[in-house]
């Protein structure tokens, strides 16, 4: 008896199992689920054999089913959406990765061996549990369909009744909407490449002569540079935010003493919580890359990005600072970069802080010492991609006297000073607090290099590449991250006084809102030989 209510109770867990754990609740656990009615009048209506091969695929059924939930639960904590059948397997590598940067290859196989025990655990059970209930059911016909049609009844009258125990209507059918949801969510997305392809097509400066290109900038080194995970939470958090607001003045008067200018605006990125690669390329395309398939998709037509576009003109030397880069990256080729330092190549000898291998700080100075510090070189585009702001944002590397970066190694020390990121993330609120130093040491080491290196013809656009994890930004939907364009040389600025941006680093609450994928054709307009014109948006 003891275990047949123990499989009972499992089939009904699972079929009532919200996919969000923000919607975990005692209550939720207490209801009434129209498929478990609905499974025991088919069991009962089959002969055994069929009875029990049904029960079996009904339990894998089941068992896939939990695991897909709990992958929803892990996707919207960390990407703030549910797991994307069509696309996201390869992410789960990835997320192995992450855990043995964060913590460690004994962490990382105990992480793998676990998940892979309980899949197999979940499926075994769900297939015993649904087989000895099919047997019970047939056992005791004569009181199981009386207890079905009972069920069913007081399903109906729950469900027109409308009936509710908390705020939690009891009569649900919930299982078969998720179902019905997931469905559609994998037709959607086997049908996103056609519709992908066609905006890819649609280029306003694909026909342009390369005379005609950038011209507001020719003679300007021009920075394309992406902080990790800083979004709008940094700075309109309460708890954060007078912090964040604190090392943004200080980097604006830094910049003033320094003969910068900076005006500040918001974009909206495709991601949240992870997934840096389809922001970095929305930005770049001026196309909407939602997801992996349009990110190989983007990667391996013809469509022209920023970078490529300065390349295009021949008046650049354009270079990659990726250290978050530590294996081969072929889609590098594409974004247009004459030559790509990665983790490996910008000297640097000290330790990973997590999951980053370089410091922000480290990185700037190797892009001075191996491009910008160059004499009688030509101009320099550079996209660079800061990491020291990659969850689990512990330990974080500290600013340090630029003279003293040495090869790195003195990182050693301020990394032993640090945080261990197993002991915050015990606590959602020493998240947020490393989350906030680490944009703060971001932000430092940037503005910082500018007073340091900058000259009038240095030209910096930098931005988030998205929002933090929901456990710092409290499940909210907003996806907004910052965006400045930093200049000494006020012509560099006159060309955009007309998108409304805020003066400074900080964006006000009110400034513009545009989706990621506008940007490429607003700055290509703003300077072009016609900055006065409309650019051309495009579609997500």
């Amino acid at each position: 008896m003891g275990t047949t209510v123990l499989a009972g109770a499992l089939v009904v867990t699972i079929l009532i199992l919200p996919n969000r754990l923000d919607w975990m609740s005692v209550r939720a656990f207490f209801r009434l689920p129209v498929e478990a009615v609905f499974l025991s009048a088919v069991l009962l209506v089959l002969p055994a054999r069929a009875r029990r091969v049904t029960a079996g695929s009904l339990g894998v059924l089941l068992g896939l089913s939990a695991i897909l939930k709990c992958l929803d639960m892990g996707f919207r904590q960390t990407l703030a959406r549910p797991f994307d059948l069509v696309f996201d397997w390869v992410l789960l590598n990835d997320g192995a990765d992450w855990v043995k940067d964060s913590f460690g290859r004994s962490g990382e196989v105990l992480a793998v061996v676990g998940v892979i025990v309980l899949v197999i655990a979940v499926l075994a059970l769900s297939v015993l549990a649904m087989t000895r209930l099919a047997d019970v059911l047939a056992r005791h016909r004569t009181g199981a369909v009386r207890a079905t049609l009972v069920l069913g009844v007081a399903w109906v009258v729950c469900f027109t009744m409308g009936a509710q125990t908390g705020g939690v209507t009891i009569a649900t059918k919930g299982y078969t909407q998720y179902l019905s949801n997931r469905v559609q969510y994998v037709r959607d997305g086997l049908g996103d490449a056609d519709v992908y392809k066609k905006q890819m097509a649609v280029d306003a400066f694909a026909d342009t002569p390369s005379d005609q290109l950038l011209t507001g900038l020719r003679g300007k080194d021009v920075m394309l540079t992406f902080i990790e995970s800083y979004g709008r939470v940094a700075i309109d958090d309460p708890a954060m935010g007078p912090e964040v607001d604190a090392t943004l003045k200080e980097g604006d008067a830094r910049l003033e003493a320094a003969g910068f200018s900076a005006r500040s605006g918001w974009l909206k990125s495709p991601v949240t919580g992870a997934g840096s690669w389809l922001a970095h390329s929305t930005f770049l395309s001026g196309t909407w890359v939602k997801n992996q398939q349009r990110y190989r998709s983007l990667t391996t037509s013809d469509r022209a990005t920023l970078t490529s576009y300065f390349q295009k003109t021949g008046a650049w030397r354009t270079v990659g600072i990726v250290p978050g880069v530590r294996k081969a990256w072929p889609e590098g080729k594409y974004f247009g970069l004459d030559h790509i330092y990665d983790s490996t190549h910008l000297g640097y000898q000290g330790p990973y802080f997590s999951w980053t291998p370089v410091p922000d700080q480290f990185s700037l100075e190797s892009f001075q010492k191996l491009e910008h510090g160059k004499k009688n070189r030509d101009p320099i585009m550079a996209e660079i991609i800061l990491a020291s702001s990659h969850n689990p944002w512990s330990p974080i590397a500290r600013t340090i006297d630029w003279k003293d970066l040495g090869d790195g190694k003195v990182f050693y020390k301020i990394k032993k000073e640090g945080t261990n990121p197993t002991e915050v993330w015990k606590s959602s609120k020493r998240v947020r607090t490393e989350y906030r130093k680490a944009i703060q040491y971001s932000l430092d080491s940037l503005t910082q290099w500018v007073q340091r290196y900058g000259d009038d013809d240095t030209v910096l656009v930098f931005l988030g590449d998205h929002q933090p994890v929901p456990t710092v930004t409290g499940n909210s939907a907003n996806r907004d991250v910052p965006v400045t364009i930093v200049a000494r040389d006020p012509k560099v600025l006159d060309r955009v006084s007309g998108w409304g941006w805020t003066d400074g680093l900080k964006p006000a609450a009110d400034a513009p809102e545009w989706p990621m994928n506008e940007f490429r054709d607003r700055f290509m307009t703003a300077y072009g030989p016609n900055p006065g014109a409309g650019a051309t948006t495009t579609s997500h």
